[in-house]
């Protein structure tokens, strides 16, 4: 009996043996082989150096006319027919029903088509040396009508709030790509030690449709992620110490994490750990560095009142005042989101409401950014997700989704100043002249940033992703 144990113990050793063999050893060198070669090909992870930080500042393709960027996003979509478009042809035809050739294959959100026209709401005027033509809703953008370019020739894919900011914010109505501030802070790093490379903001009545993707990272590491600051109070949760941690306490806690962290580092190149080590250790740094950037109390009297901003108060003037006041210390990316521009009715009283909310900061930041010598590589971009049909709904005040023409402005970075580009029909519907869809915009961003937007990729699943797809031309026209 003893002697049949024995030898049923040695031949299930001998079979773990001769198992263990084949599969660790045998595959286990196949996949360190594999991976070297994909390695060598661009294919597989490359481990970074020892201690190199992921959002240290990088050179792009060329030299750059920005080097930051504020975007300053109306969530909800604005009427470009209220706000920067003058159609007083569809006035004219207000009750009336559109032309049925014009709505030939066309598709609506949530309304028929057939419904009748609305003429604008609000009165028009030429402003400034260039002209440019804006409503009554904007008398703060009016004074900056010669530092902005205005494109009336916006297009998109998406008819609705979610694909269409996913749209805007990442050029794909497909959850999981990387947005476009993840994107710039991948390809250029940071120029703070001290702060998050990308900071975003949201004021309104909601958060953005399609939720926290709108900063997200997608692929991409994680330490290119836009970070949620408050306009009061502690700028991030938890950012103080719980009773009990000094500061001697603290920096030995994070020295042990650090090399615990980069022992597993070089054991697997993992990039998700880098994001940790920056991520622990940059938060030891904000907890001095962000609450001095977010004291707006420093501000003179006078700059707080042109933004209108009120300290303690959370607001997109306060936001407005915060983003410039980030940029100046080094911060890449600061997104504005404020929601929302939704008027399928109330329209008249919700987008002057709006406009109330976000009209008088927009224009002073672009005078204060320009006051300080920080407007010509300081990109401002200002806009929704698309437009609103001329087309009433909600009995006679209200507009109904529209992707194919919307209005947006852009200040500073190498822009052209004082400059209106792009046309639509008479009845604001179609895009007549200079159209420029949203990858066309994300193509012309990263040119100003530097990037040939062909180039700057990154590879994921077997192969290389961009912002622009495989769409996307510099919008030449706009370029100082």
């Amino acid at each position: 009996m003893k002697q049949k144990i024995d030898s049923g113990l040695q031949q299930q050793a001998l079979d773990v043996s001769r198992r263990w063999f084949m599969q660790e050893c045998g595959i286990g060198m196949g996949a360190i082989a594999m991976n070297a070669m994909l390695s060598k090909d661009g294919y597989a992870v490359q481990q970074k150096p020892k201690g190199e930080n992921p959002l240290a500042a990088k050179k792009p393709h060329f030299a750059p006319k920005a080097k930051n960027i504020i975007y300053l996003f109306m969530g909800g979509a604005p009427s470009h027919l209220e706000m920067f478009d003058n159609k007083p042809e569809l006035a004219k035809f207000n009750g009336t029903l559109p032309p049925p050739e014009l709505l030939k294959g066309y598709r609506a959100a949530f309304i028929n088509p057939n419904s009748t026209l609305l003429g604008p709401k609000f009165k028009f005027a030429k402003y400034g040396q260039s002209g440019a033509e804006l409503s009554e809703l904007l008398p703060h953008t009016a004074t900056i009508a010669d530092d902005i370019t205005i494109i009336k020739s916006m297009v998109t894919d998406a008819f609705n709030h979610a694909p269409a900011q996913l749209m805007m914010y990442t050029g794909s109505m497909i959850f999981g790509r990387p947005s476009f501030g993840s994107w710039a802070t991948y390809g250029l790093g940071s120029e703070s030690q001290d702060l998050p490379a990308f900071v975003v903001f949201t004021t309104g009545k909601k958060g953005p449709s399609a939720g926290n993707s709108c900063w997200g990272t997608g692929f991409l590491p994680t330490v290119y992620q836009g970070v949620q600051f408050r306009s009061s109070g502690d700028p991030v949760l938890y950012l103080s110490n719980p009773r009990g941690v000094d500061e001697t306490l603290q920096k030995d806690s994070l020295t042990t994490l650090r090399k615990l962290n980069e022992l597993r580092l070089d054991a697997t190149g993992d990039p998700e750990i880098a994001t940790r080590i920056n991520s622990y250790e940059m938060a030891f740094r904000m907890q001095k560095a962000a609450p001095e950037a977010m004291d707006i109390t420093k501000e003179p009297k006078n700059i707080l009142e042109m933004y209108g901003a009120e300290p303690g108060k959370s607001s997109f003037a306060n936001n407005a005042l915060l983003a410039r006041r980030l940029v100046e210390r080094g911060v890449r990316f600061v997104q504005l989101h404020h929601e929302s521009w939704d008027q399928h009715g109330s329209l008249v009283k919700d987008i002057k409401q709006n406009c109330l909310d976000t009209d008088q900061a927009c224009a002073a930041l672009i005078k204060d950014l320009k006051q300080r010598g920080m407007l010509d590589d300081t990109l401002v971009i200002f806009g929704g997700e698309f437009g609103r049909t001329p087309m009433v709904q909600g009995g006679d005040d209200g507009r109904d989704h529209h992707p194919n023409a919307f209005t947006m402005w852009l200040a500073g970075g190498g822009i052209k100043r004082g400059l209106t580009i792009g046309k639509t029909d008479d009845l604001g519907f179609n895009v007549v002249e200079d159209r420029v869809h949203v990858h066309d915009l994300h193509a012309t961003i990263l040119h100003q940033l530097g990037f040939d937007h062909e180039k700057l990729t990154y590879r994921f699943q077997g192969r290389d992703f961009r912002l622009t797809d495989v769409h996307g031309l510099v919008v030449d026209k706009i370029l100082a």
